[in-house]
């Protein structure tokens, strides 16, 4: 009965929200419409690939990658650490004011972080890296919690039982336990930020974002179609490798 009723109250959450906006679906399909996107579109082809720009096209890729790999690795030290207190090991005051700051740190959106760092370490992809590192913190330490919360904690007591300090049974038993599941968190969460650096990049924190916007504000269409491929290109990279690490951890 009580999942009929949130079912229902999503619906209704639902067609509240598509009733309440002002939509004129109505105009996507009309033939000026098509025609103004095609045009729009056809000023994309042909990409530029001149060497030169693919070469620094390039650079802003690596330049993207690094920002969410590292933002990640960041993000994981910061999790983890944070994610021992908020899994109830400490008590429970530590794990509402720890579990409070992870709601802070990921209810703050990517760009509401980036306007911030931006201010403070100035523009460039220091800046994109500290704020992919800030949010992905709040929600790998919330999911890191939740695991430890769930692993059996037998395996782990009775280590303790024997004379094991507290730490090494924690990661000799609980940690062994969560490990493939935080992993593939962390995978996942790599590729999101894949996606959010180059977002990032279109206020100032470098990579191909940077180079997208500063293409299309001077209605530079071929070299920001260039920009386009290499996001999509990169993306994709990233997905297949993290797909594969998937795998080859489960199995």
């Amino acid at each position: 009965m009580s999942t009929l009723l949130l079912v229902g109250a999503l619906l209704v959450l639902v067609v509240a929200s598509f009733a309440t906006l002002s939509m004129d679906l109505g105009a996507f399909f009309t033939p000026e419409a098509a025609s103004t996107m095609l045009e729009f579109l056809d000023g994309f082809a042909p990409p530029d690939l001149a060497p030169a720009f693919l070469k620094k096209t390039a650079f802003a890729a690596l330049e993207t990658l690094s920002m969410s790999a590292l933002g990640t690795l960041l993000a994981v030290v910061a999790g983890l650490v944070l994610a021992l207190p908020a899994g109830g090991r400490w008590g429970a005051v530590p794990r509402a004011l720890v579990r409070l700051v992870l709601n802070v740190l990921r209810s703050i959106p990517e760009l509401v972080w980036a306007a911030l760092l931006l201010v403070a370490a100035g523009l460039g992809p220091f800046a994109g890296t500290l704020d992919l590192a800030a949010h992905t913190a709040g929600v790998l330490g919330r999911l890191f919690a939740d695991a430890l919360e769930n692993a059996e904690p037998l395996p782990e007591a009775a280590l303790r039982a024997n004379g094991a300090p507290s730490l090494a049974a924690f990661f000799y038993a609980t940690l062994p336990q969560t490990l493939p599941q935080m992993l593939s968190y962390t995978l996942y969460r790599w590729e999101n930020n894949i996606r959010a650096a180059a977002v990032l990049g279109v206020v100032g924190a470098g990579g191909l974002g940077q180079m997208l916007k500063y293409h299309l504000s001077l209605f530079q269409m071929p070299s920001a179609a260039t920009v386009v491929l290499a996001m999509l290109v990169l993306v994709a990279l990233v997905d297949a490798a993290s797909f594969a690490l998937r795998r080859t951890l489960t199995r």
